[in-house]
């Protein structure tokens, strides 16, 4: 382990890598990672190298649909990384050591035009069917409506949840409380975990290009000032609780955007609690850089830049701009994935 990361986690941090390729997990964990997440991005990217075409090829000849190859291969990948991490959850008790699976992004898909109540009944149908079985999986929920509106019942029946695409302290609170009420319907909270994604640098893309009349003292820092608040009240409301397992923020997003930021720019912004889920890129920066990094989480910037951000940045209209990009940004690779697995079909079934 650096010595940049060593002093990262020592601060308090938890490092989980942003990918589950199996070569990245092995470098990541010799740096210092105990978790990793992904995302339709992430698995799109992975199969399109071409290393699992031999498994998608057995699932064509089984006669499985283009659809249930790409779940089918995304659930082996997933479980690889599981068995890579099932050492730390069994040591912290649960606590660490997970890998998160994200639900079907096609459920939000505009063209589609799902009912609100059909897409939230499938959540909770997708949510309990994955998590079946798998002690260190985080299923992977989005902060829309209909995924909100599935949190609940999915908590209830014992699932463990990593809430992403959060942009604003709103959608936050309605996550956490829609968790904490489904937990409360269990026999038992000794098991129960949940960790709420907040994305960081893609706010600072968003200001960039749509406030552009704050000031440089409070330019690029509302990701990290909205991170940073949200973390705040996720601790104070879990304090009196009592919980054995953690409910914590992950700081995602945490990769820089803007060629004139250092690379670990949100990564010491942040640093000092939680979980940070970083780019590998992200994370191999930090392990070269000769940074020494201290708990920053806690530490706001002063009030006239907090007062600023308030008064200049409308953080619905922020939520509204930033969630219609995420679902865009998981829809056309989750496309991209079933048209490369139809592309292959083809090539099999034309194959002498």
């Amino acid at each position: 382990m650096s010595a940049a990361i060593f002093s990262l986690i020592s601060s308090g941090t938890r490092l989980w890598l942003d990918s589950i390729d199996p070569d990245l997990i092995t470098t990541n964990r010799a740096l210092g990672a105990t978790g990793a997440t992904s995302n339709p991005i992430i698995v799109s990217d992975l199969l399109k190298t071409g290393r699992f075409d031999d498994t998608i090829n057995r699932l064509i000849t089984d006669g499985l649909s283009d659809d249930e190859i790409a779940w089918a291969v995304t659930d082996r990948v997933v479980q690889y990384a599981q068995t890579a991490f099932l050492d730390v959850w069994k040591r912290t008790k649960g606590n660490d050591g997970y890998v998160s699976f994200e639900l079907d992004p096609l459920l939000e898909d505009p063209e589609a035009n799902l009912p609100h109540a059909d897409r939230a009944a499938r959540y909770v149908e997708l949510g309990t069917k994955w998590a079946r079985g798998h002690a260190n999986r985080m299923v992977k929920v989005p902060a829309t409506p209909a995924g909100l509106a599935a949190l609940e019942e999915l908590s209830a029946a014992g699932v463990t949840l990593n809430v992403t695409l959060i942009f604003t302290a709103e959608q936050y609170r309605q996550a956490r409380e829609a968790i904490w009420k489904g937990a409360q319907r269990r026999e038992s909270l000794d098991t129960f975990k949940s960790v709420y994604s907040i994305f960081v640098s893609r706010i600072d893309v968003y200001t960039a290009a749509h406030v552009t009349d704050l000031s440089t003292a409070a330019q690029g820092l509302v990701g990290i000032v909205n991170a940073q608040r949200i973390w705040q009240e996720n601790h104070s409301f879990w304090a009196d609780k009592g919980m054995k397992l953690d409910q914590e923020m992950v700081f995602a997003s945490t990769g820089t955007k803007n060629p004139a930021d250092v690379p670990w720019k949100y990564v010491a912004a942040l640093a000092g609690s939680d979980i940070q889920t970083n780019p590998p890129a992200t994370n191999q920066m930090v392990a070269e850089s000769n940074q020494s990094f201290s708990r920053q989480v806690d530490i706001l910037p002063p009030d006239s830049v907090l007062q600023e951000i308030d008064q200049l940045v409308d953080f619905e209209k922020m939520q509204d701009v930033l969630m219609r990009e995420g679902i865009s940004k998981f829809v056309a690779p989750q496309k991209s994935l079933l048209e490369l697995i139809a592309g292959k079909r083809i090539d099999a079934d034309s194959a002498p």
